[in-house]
């Protein structure tokens, strides 16, 4: 069997900086350290800082007084924020920078007095943040079709964002319908469409031509993930998301000579090797190469908290 590694593939510079800053915040003021949410969309990452020492809860209310508080790479809204800062937790913000952009975008939008609109998934912690940052009722589409649908209070004084998990192809088609039916709307550039989502695309439409199976590690609950696992099959591949290589059924290999691999944005190198191992031991001999692409050299700068100790000097 043929296996070739997608390039660029699994952690993006958000995630690595959300991840270094949860083990920064232990080793510096000591466990418990309590985050909100996941800290990212994957459960091996989330076991793994447990038993390094944090605490992962649903809301702020579940966090002791006094107790160090993460905010989770996915960001959260000002009512979560506030109420952290009406009981004076110590709070370090891990939201990635590219959502956190997001965030001012909306509401500099709302500040010059336009309605929003919100391309993005339904229920997605970064939407549920980026919904919370501006006053207003924010509209969300999910896809061109729902454009059509749209009420809006003037169609001369709109704008959109999107979610940072979805990339250029991803919303493309949803921004286009946004301008054919509203030609005034304003929007960002498509450059501010996060980096890493589009990269990863862009590696599994050059991949996906060139194996017979193409398997992405990622969580069920990683739009990104699933995004690249459904980008493959639209391509004509067959494509299987995984936790890890437990998920791997002996029967989608029946007859397969080439596999790809690639992993979202949040899933954890070892995981990927994880799976390398798996198909190496089902067909021994293997062959692993890695594919052509352009690696990511990205790094976000950390918070001040973690960068020498603020709280309780």
């Amino acid at each position: 069997m043929h296996i070739i590694l997608a390039q660029p593939r699994g952690f993006c510079a958000g995630v690595d900086r959300a991840i270094e800053i949860v083990e920064k915040a232990i080793a510096l003021y000591g466990a418990p350290v309590y985050v909100r949410h996941e800290i990212v969309h994957n459960k091996y990452v989330v076991e793994d800082l447990k038993r390094k020492g944090a605490v992962f809860v649903e809301e702020v209310s579940d966090i002791p007084d006094g107790a160090i508080t993460v905010f989770s790479a996915h960001g959260v809204s000002e009512k979560v924020e506030n109420s952290a800062k009406l009981r004076a937790l110590p709070v370090i913000d891990a939201t990635c920078p590219l959502v956190t952009k997001v965030h001012k975008e909306a509401q500099r939008n709302e500040a010059e007095g336009r309605q929003l609109i919100l391309i993005g998934h339904a229920g997605h912690p970064e939407v549920e943040g980026t919904s919370g940052r501006v006053k207003q009722e924010v509209l969300l589409v999910q896809s061109a079709e729902d454009v059509a649908k749209l009420e809006v209070a003037n169609p001369e004084n709109l704008s959109y964002v999107t979610q940072t998990t979805l990339s250029v192809n991803d919303t493309r088609h949803i921004i286009a319908a946004l301008k054919a039916r509203f030609p005034a709307i304003q929007g960002p550039d498509l450059k501010d469409i996060c980096y890493a989502t589009q990269n990863r695309q862009d590696a599994v439409e050059k991949l996906a031509g060139q194996v017979d199976l193409l398997v992405v590690v990622g969580a069920a609950n990683s739009s990104n993930s699933n995004r690249l696992r459904d980008l493959g099959q639209e391509m004509g591949t067959k494509s299987h998301l995984v936790n890890d290589a437990s998920m791997i059924q002996d029967s989608w290999l029946a007859g397969v000579e080439t596999v790809g691999i690639t992993a979202g944005a949040s899933a954890p190198e070892v995981l990927v090797q994880g799976v390398v191992d798996y198909l190496c031991a089902y067909a021994p001999g293997s062959t692993v190469t890695l594919m052509h692409g352009d690696p990511e050299n990205v790094r976000f700068k950390l918070p001040k908290e973690v960068q020498q100790k603020v709280y309780g000097t």
